[in-house]
């Protein structure tokens, strides 16, 4: 079946919402919708910018109304519910409560209602690009005996073959959303080397991208929009998931996956942007500067806790240069260390846990970043000083004291706190940014944090 939404993306008449019936195709019937990117087989061209300096530099912006969004009240409340009944005495059609968004007959229109739209959505598209690239780009770069080295066969690489062609849809999907001004894709630098670093950038690449639509797809005006993109971003959830697996990683250790700022996805995603063609649309987010975890937990060791640092900055990949053979997980083979690929693993040595010392590093202001390096990291006049580390995690937002600054350096312990009973806050591939304040802020306002962002985020590896 070809669906109406199909039909209307398809035509890239999003503009222009007209009724259409559903159509059962045909031997007869027009060709499938086009895709705005071919599929991409071959090595691409990668590496650092080195072109001429931009001649636009910076965030998209207009004049602001204000340095911060002032707390408001609690909205009135305007629907109460304590036994179970309908309350508005009567349905609108036969077993429709009444309420809800979108649910009168109108039209749905395809199509950004505001600037957060338009913003938000190309900020997706951004991360679909990358993706498609990155997916293609490790399978063209390592030869089939690297992958199997690392424990993956040809099936665990058909499966990234076909993730790659998810991109190229999703891909066409927000392009057609967006129109004719939407971004198209750039090239990219990578800071991977090997195949278990490859697959470890995936796993955290499709964590922020995730994450970063998790905390906006709520704030849409446009909710047609946000449905489509729902269907699409619960399709990167499982690539993470299966990313995870093939990390060796248990698959899934939270109970709920966070949501997080546009621009704190943004800070992740640029760094890894070389370049992208003239004119190509540009983003109005924040880049904050950078956070590098000095002491990441590293999944690529039978015991995280012996043998050298990984260092990594934002998102990038954990390092297996200098792990010693016997606490390498890809040559364990007892139950008890080996940690390669799996449906699930259940690591007796945990990556990380309550009370453990963070290392931390952050950058400054006024760095190049981004495509062309036309953008620069920034932080408000609020951001004064770093504070706090917040750690994002689940559904909590919580702030620990920053210890031992000295410059641009400082550590932090990793809380213990909990969601619910026997549920840990912190766990999986979570996020700790700096702070100069610690606001209260939930997973729906969480981008209130933003004028109070020292540095960050960067993804911290605790499960």
């Amino acid at each position: 079946m070809k669906s109406y939404a199909g039909i209307l993306l398809s035509l890239g008449c999003l503009a222009a919402a007209a009724p259409a019936p559903q159509v059962t195709e045909t031997p007869q019937s027009a060709p499938d919708s086009p895709q705005r990117s071919s599929q991409v087989t071959g090595a691409t061209m990668h590496g650092p910018y080195s072109g001429p300096a931009p001649t636009v530099t910076g965030a998209l912006s207009a004049p602001a109304a204000a340095l911060s969004a002032a707390p408001g009240g609690l909205p009135p409340v305007t629907y109460i519910n304590n036994n179970g009944l309908l309350q508005a005495g009567y349905q609108p059609v036969p077993y429709q409560p009444a309420g809800g968004a979108g649910t009168n007959g109108t039209i749905p229109y395809y199509h950004p209602l505001s600037d957060f739209d338009y913003e938000s959505l190309t900020l997706a598209l951004y991360q679909e690009w990358i993706e498609l690239d990155l997916f293609h780009n490790g399978l063209a770069r390592f030869s089939a005996a690297e992958f199997e080295a690392a424990g993956l066969n040809a099936e665990d690489r058909f499966m990234i073959e076909f993730m790659a062609d998810q991109e190229t849809g999703h891909a066409t999907l927000l392009s057609n959303i967006l129109g004719p001004a939407a971004p198209p894709q750039c090239t990219y630098n990578y800071p991977f080397t090997n195949v278990r670093e490859f697959i470890d950038f995936n796993q955290k690449l499709t964590r922020f991208g995730e994450s970063g639509v998790y905390g906006f797809l709520g704030h849409l005006d446009s909710r047609e929009s946000a449905t489509l993109l729902l269907e699409s971003i619960s399709t990167e959830a499982r690539q993470q998931l299966i990313f995870r697996q093939m990390n060796g990683l248990f698959p899934m250790p939270l109970w709920f996956i966070p949501g997080i700022p546009q621009s704190w996805a943004w800070t992740l995603l640029a760094p890894y942007i070389s370049s992208c063609p003239a004119n190509t649309t540009r983003l109005a987010w924040q880049n904050f500067p950078s956070l590098t975890i000095i002491n990441q937990p590293n999944p690529a060791k039978v015991n995280p806790n012996i043998g050298p640092i990984d260092n990594t900055t934002g998102s990038d990949p954990l390092n297996t240069t200098g792990i010693q053979a016997s606490n390498l997980c890809a040559t364990g083979k007892s139950a008890a260390n080996d940690c390669g690929p799996a449906i699930s693993q259940n690591k007796s040595i945990p990556l990380s846990y309550p009370g453990r010392p963070i290392m931390l590093q952050w950058g400054s202001v006024n760095q190049t970043v981004g495509p062309n390096n036309s953008y620069v990291t920034s932080r408000s006049s609020l951001a004064d000083a770093p504070r706090y580390a917040l750690f994002v995690s689940q559904l909590n937002a919580t702030y620990v004291p920053l210890m031992n600054i000295s410059g641009n350096m400082g550590t932090v312990v990793q809380p213990n706190g909990t969601v619910f009973t026997h549920d840990p806050a912190i766990n999986g591939t979570s996020f700790i940014a700096i702070t100069s304040q610690n606001p209260y802020v939930t997973p729906f306002n969480l981008s209130l944090v933003n004028p109070y962002v020292y540095a960050g985020p960067a993804l911290y590896q605790s499960g």
